[in-house]
């Protein structure tokens, strides 16, 4: 059951680090009674030590603050900031501690990959956005591009209930002696704006597929434009036919990808999606001003999203994640300009000839890479159905 949309809800749009961590540090500086935080990296450079500080703060003025970070992706977290934070009184949890670097089984990929922070049940923070500086990103031009929104209203009723789920699960799977988070607080159901929003989440159980199904309704009820920005692109069959069949109806679908090699593996897979996407009417954008981390999307200029899912199989099949689903003309309207002026500003778009020219050991590079990718899905689990060939 897809989640509901709930009305009377202040919702500010967050674009890079620039602006999110500033606000996340004054709203934890503001906090009276408890925060808490989830992320997937959290770094040990300026901005985390920053973020480090405010927490500390908190703590030291009695608020419960409480700490989530992934054990994979918070490797570096778990030896040089967790003591530290702990010894200032904040309360930390590692999501499925790495101990094994070399062992792979299935389970080490279901990570938690949420962005997610709640501040005294009255704002949060959704998006896409780590604990790291912007500027770190090593062999990449900084800085990195992305998105969060900041969160009022009664849609902080959910978040806040997912936020102390999550916890109570992890500290429950760790054993610890001492009770769960018991918070005193409840979200106020007030309105304190107009925007309509849903909180989104997958996780393995009652929730795997609600993410992907909130792109794929709002992809098929699109008659206008699609415009998708994701990091990490490699969607399975389902989701490569809704977008095929949007754009044969006479949307126009726009893809803004990542057009900077991080991961060689995932880069040259997804390239090897492009003529299928392209011949189909798929416009697709390459941003190579800087690296691109944001999961967003705006359909018809009233629906947007924004959040933590990559449209790739570790996101839609195995990870935690979290996002902001709107319908609202303001918010969605806001998003697109900011995707428009990133693809004016550092995107190039694809053609169909390039890549039909293009040499034949790269085709062969992408062919051999989306295989690759394919089997090692295969190996942890996830269905040839949700894969798909390339085409």
């Amino acid at each position: 059951m897809p989640a509901p949309l709930l009305p009377g809800n202040a919702l500010t749009l967050l674009e890079c680090g620039a602006e999110y961590f500033p606000a996340l540090i004054a709203a934890i500086d503001a906090a009276r009674i408890e925060v808490h935080l989830e992320t997937y990296i959290y770094a040990s450079d300026a901005t985390g030590e920053a973020v480090t500080a405010a927490l500390s703060r908190a703590a030291a003025r009695g608020c419960a603050v409480r700490v989530l970070v992934d054990g994979f992706g918070g490797r570096d977290f778990v030896d040089h900031t967790a003591p530290r934070l702990r010894e200032a009184g904040v309360e930390v949890l590692i999501y499925r501690q790495e101990l094994r670097a070399l062992r792979f089984r299935r389970h080490r990929l279901r990570r938690l990959h949420r962005k997610l922070a709640v501040i005294d049940a009255r704002v949060a923070f959704v998006g896409g956005i780590n604990i790291i500086d912007d500027m770190d990103t090593p062999g990449q031009t900084p800085p990195r591009f992305d998105y969060a929104v900041k969160v009022e209203g009664p849609l902080l009723g959910p978040i806040h209930t997912s936020v102390h789920r999550v916890w109570w699960l992890v500290s429950w799977a760790g054993l610890r002696e001492r009770p769960a988070w018991q918070s005193e607080l409840a979200a106020s159901p007030l309105p304190v704006g107009a925007v309509r929003a849903a909180f989104v989440v997958r996780n393995n159980l009652r929730n795997r597929r609600d993410i992907e199904n909130a792109y794929l309704d709002a992809i098929a009820q699109a008659r206008r434009e699609i415009v998708i920005a994701n990091a990490y692109f490699l969607p399975g069959r389902r989701f490569r036919q809704a977008l095929i069949e949007a754009a044969r109806r006479g949307c126009n679908v726009v893809l803004l990808l990542q057009g900077r090699v991080e991961y060689v593996l995932l880069h040259y897979a997804t390239r090897a999606l492009y003529p299928h996407l392209l011949a189909g009417g798929v416009r697709i954008f390459e941003y190579r001003k800087s690296f691109l981390h944001a999961k967003v999307a705006v359909c018809d200029g009233h629906w947007a999203t924004v959040g933590s899912s990559n449209i790739d199989p570790f996101s839609l099949m195995l990870a935690r994640e979290a996002n902001v689903v709107v319908r609202d003309v303001g918010f969605a309207g806001e998003l697109r300009a900011s995707l428009d002026q990133a693809m004016q500003d550092g995107a190039v778009e694809l053609l169909l000839a390039e890549h039909q020219r293009a040499p034949w050991y790269r085709r062969f590079a992408s062919w051999s890479a989306y295989m690759v990718v394919r089997a090692m899905m295969g190996i942890v689990g996830v269905r040839a159905a949700d894969r798909g060939p390339p085409a």
